[in-house]
């Protein structure tokens, strides 16, 4: 695989504690960040905590309350067994054993399994795009002005590859940038105009990325094409939310009317 920075996001250096000798910034903001990620999934575990880089009383409770909810010994302390525990979904969407009989079925499988584990960006020191599952997909980067959804997609067209021994990067660069893949796209003739999409809906093919159009030249959004049904593509996509924003907080499984709005799609074929 090319991008394994989330290997990073699963360590911390040291058991992290209220008063600690060797507490760390770095591996606080983590543990915080995890804490909150699990109330999203568990709201009754009273694990949500600000995120702050300081153990303080806030973050202390929020750890005994994560023992609590699931009958460990309650230590206040966090080692790297029980941040294990934590970071679980992000191991398991990143290393879960995936099959399938050809790329394009590992593609579906693999963001079927990210959805699964429901990544999900934070909000630390009043900046979107921020947390552990951004970091995982953009390779470390993360604030405001860092757009994921082409790091989800292109993550997602890694670990598929990777398995059969590809490299993505034969196909298209690594970038965050939807723009780079729309002009490497126009560059290898792999790139379908939504005009000729809507008359020939033959040519969309599930495992192919989806680019929403902003001018012929200009793409601000991408994701997964899933299945295409009529007039209308499912998609796994990162970044994005119930309105379908190119700027969300969500890995989604959304539906798209491609005869409506203008997407080019990106063909996956030459990996195939």
């Amino acid at each position: 695989m090319q991008k394994t920075f989330y290997k990073k996001e699963l360590l911390i250096k040291a058991p992290q504690q209220r008063n600690g000798a060797a507490n760390n910034k770095k591996d606080i903001e983590k543990i915080q960040s995890w804490l909150n990620l699990f109330a999203m999934q568990n709201p009754s575990s009273g694990t949500a905590t600000g995120i702050d880089g300081d153990f303080g009383p806030a973050t202390e409770k929020a750890v005994l309350n994560f023992q609590k909810f699931n009958n460990l010994p309650q230590t206040g302390s966090i080692d790297q067994t029980q941040f294990d525990m934590l970071s679980l979904p992000l191991k398991k969407a990143f290393e879960d054993p995936i099959t399938g009989n050809n790329l394009r079925e590992l593609v579906l499988n693999v963001a079927k399994n990210h959805l699964k584990n429901r990544p999900f960006e934070l909000v630390m020191y009043k900046q979107n795009n921020m947390g552990p599952w951004v970091r995982s997909y953009l390779d470390g980067n993360e604030g405001e002005k860092w757009y994921w959804c082409m790091g989800f997609a292109q993550t997602v067209l890694d670990q598929a590859a990777s398995i059969q021994g590809k490299n993505f990067k034969t196909l298209m660069p690594l970038t965050y940038s939807c723009d780079t893949v729309g002009t490497t796209g126009l560059q290898k003739k792999l790139l379908t105009r939504y005009q000729e999409a809507r008359t020939n809906p033959a040519l969309i093919k599930p495992g192919d990325l989806f680019l929403i159009q902003k001018t012929p030249n200009d793409w601000h959004h991408t994701g997964i094409v899933t299945a295409v049904h009529g007039d209308v593509i499912e998609t796994i996509e990162g970044n994005t939310n119930a309105d379908g924003s190119s700027n969300g907080n969500a890995v989604m499984n959304r539906i798209r009317n491609f005869k409506q709005v203008k997407i080019d799609f990106f063909s996956i074929e030459p990996l195939v």
